[in-house]
C-alpha cells in the first residue's frame, strides 16, 4: 500500500507539471493553419486554438512606425529603412498587408484569453533606434491600456534594460541565451526564453531559474521528443510552429 501511494503521490506531481506548461504560437498559428506568418489571420487562428499566447516580431520604420514582421526585409524591402507607406506596396499571400503593432495589438485586445506576446526586433541602424523602438513600443501598449495581456521579449539585452529601466512592472524576458538565470534576476527580468540547445547545454538552469522566480521558455519546439523532454523538465512555457501537435500531448 505504502509503495503505491508514493507511486500515486507521483503520477500526480507527474501531472500538475504536464499542466503547467502553456503554449505560445511562434509567429502566430501559422503552419497547419496555411495563415501567413505574423499575419492578424494567423493571430485569428492562434486565439481561435484557445492558445496561452501568440508570438510576433516588431520592426521599427524610418519614420518610426512599429511593424510586425520576422525578418529585416517585407517580401525585399528594408523595414529599418523605407516608411510605413512604401511597404505597403506588398502584401502577403492572403492579401492582407503588413500590420502595424498597433492594429495586431487591437486585434488582440479583442480577447483576454491569449496572451501577445511582443517580441522587439534589434533594429538594424544601430543601438539608438533599437532603444527608441523599446519607448515607442511601450508608449503603444500604455495607450491602448494592453499591459495585462502583453509580455516583450527581445534578443537585446540593452533593450530588455531599457524596457525595465522605464518600467518596473511590465513583463519583459531576454531571448539570446547568453545570460545566466542569476544574471537575469539580477536585472530584474522577469524570465529566460531560450533556443531549444541553450538548454540541453546548459541543463542546470532550468532548476535555478526556478529557484530565482524567474519564468521559463524555451523555443523553437516543434518535434513530439523535444515537447516531451521540455514538458518533463517543467517549463513554464514552449513556443512553437506545431500548436496543434503541443496540445495534443498536453491534453492526452
Amino acid at each position: 500500500m505504502k509503495k503505491l501511494s508514493i507511486v500515486g503521490i507521483m503520477l500526480c506531481l507527474s501531472i500538475i507539471v504536464q499542466a503547467q506548461t502553456q503554449i505560445i504560437a511562434h509567429r502566430g498559428a501559422w503552419k497547419n493553419t496555411k495563415s501567413p506568418q505574423n499575419s492578424i489571420a494567423a493571430l485569428r487562428d492562434a486565439i481561435a486554438q484557445g492558445l496561452w499566447g501568440a508570438e510576433f516580431d516588431v520592426h521599427l520604420t524610418k519614420d518610426n512606425v512599429l511593424v510586425v514582421n520576422h525578418d529585416n526585409d517585407f517580401q525585399g524591402i528594408d523595414i529599418a529603412t523605407a516608411t510605413y507607406q512604401e511597404l505597403l506596396a506588398k502584401k502577403h499571400a492572403n492579401g492582407e498587408q503588413i500590420s502595424t503593432a498597433e492594429a495586431y495589438l487591437k486585434e488582440g485586445l479583442k480577447q483576454n484569453k491569449t496572451k501577445l506576446i511582443f517580441e522587439l526586433k534589434t533594429n538594424k541602424l544601430g543601438v539608438d533606434r533599437t532603444l527608441k523602438s523599446v519607448e515607442i513600443s511601450l508608449n503603444l501598449i500604455k495607450k491602448l491600456k494592453a499591459e495585462s495581456l502583453t509580455e516583450f521579449i527581445a534578443f537585446s539585452y540593452d533593450a530588455c534594460l531599457h524596457f525595465r529601466a522605464l518600467d518596473k512592472n511590465i513583463l519583459i524576458h531576454y531571448l539570446n541565451g547568453d545570460k545566466s538565470p542569476q544574471e537575469i534576476k539580477e536585472a530584474k527580468l522577469t524570465g529566460i526564453d531560450y533556443h531549444l540547445s541553450v538548454f540541453k547545454k546548459n541543463t542546470a538552469w532550468v532548476a535555478s531559474a526556478k529557484t530565482l522566480g524567474l519564468k521559463t521558455n524555451v523555443w523553437t519546439v516543434n518535434t513530439q521528443g523535444d515537447m516531451n523532454y521540455f514538458i518533463d523538465e517543467g517549463f513554464d512555457y514552449i513556443t512553437t510552429d506545431e500548436p496543434e501537435l503541443l496540445q495534443k500531448l498536453l491534453t492526452k
